[in-house]
């Protein structure tokens, strides 16, 4: 049995991507019109590093931005991806250590424990972005991870949807699951060691002996 299982926050452990598509297409249709797409390329990178990359130099519209999207996290919508409870209640009777592994922020996070009082109990360790120097695709948040629950990266498995959080998963080693939420099955494959549409198709039998 692995000995932690890490996970991606939005698009794996809650059902949030498609709201996020729409607040950051939203947004970068207005600031850069004609161009389309960004809103995926952005998925599993900080704050810190879309500001840098995007939006360098224009502190008053970092603000703007910051400021909205606080306000859309406080009111949108938090559920579990289907399965989800279930699954890491499993991992947790198995003795799994279990953490989430996020670029979001802990301002964000307080609005989740907020509408989900159930949340923090499910998880050993909660990583957000203030805790990594760098943003995935690197691997340096599933490395930490895994180093703060003594173990191998090769005996932890690692939950991820974006392109950057599988490339991520990858880089470090991890036994990667990927879940087709937010990406075609076609898509997550190729960078992963198993596919599952959520957690009602996952088991902790599947993570045996990886």
């Amino acid at each position: 049995m692995i000995k932690a299982a890490l996970f991606d926050l939005d698009g794996v452990i809650l059902d949030t991507e498609t709201q996020y598509s729409k607040f950051w297409g939203a947004q970068l249709s207005h600031y850069f019109p004609g161009t389309t797409g960004l809103e995926q390329k952005i998925k599993g990178q900080t704050l810190v590093q879309i500001y840098g990359k995007y939006f360098d130099g224009q502190p008053e519209t970092q603000q703007r931005i910051t400021q909205e999207l606080d306000e859309f996290e406080h009111n949108m919508g938090y559920e579990f991806i289907d399965g989800f409870e279930q699954f890491i209640q499993s991992l947790r009777s198995h003795g799994v250590k279990t953490a989430v592994v996020t670029s979001s922020n802990r301002v964000k996070m307080e609005n989740v424990y907020q509408r989900l009082p159930v949340f923090q109990s499910y998880f050993d360790r909660i990583l957000t972005s203030e805790d990594f120097t760098k943003s995935k695709p690197d691997p340096q948040c599933y490395l930490l991870g895994a180093r703060l629950f003594g173990a191998e990266p090769s005996e932890c498995a690692g939950f991820e949807d974006s392109i950057n959080g599988l490339k991520a998963v990858r880089a470090a080693g991890l036994y990667c699951v990927g879940l087709a939420t937010t990406n075609p099955r076609e898509v997550v494959e190729p960078m992963s060691d198993l596919v599952v549409d959520d957690f009602t198709q996952l088991s902790v039998e599947h993570l045996a002996g990886k």
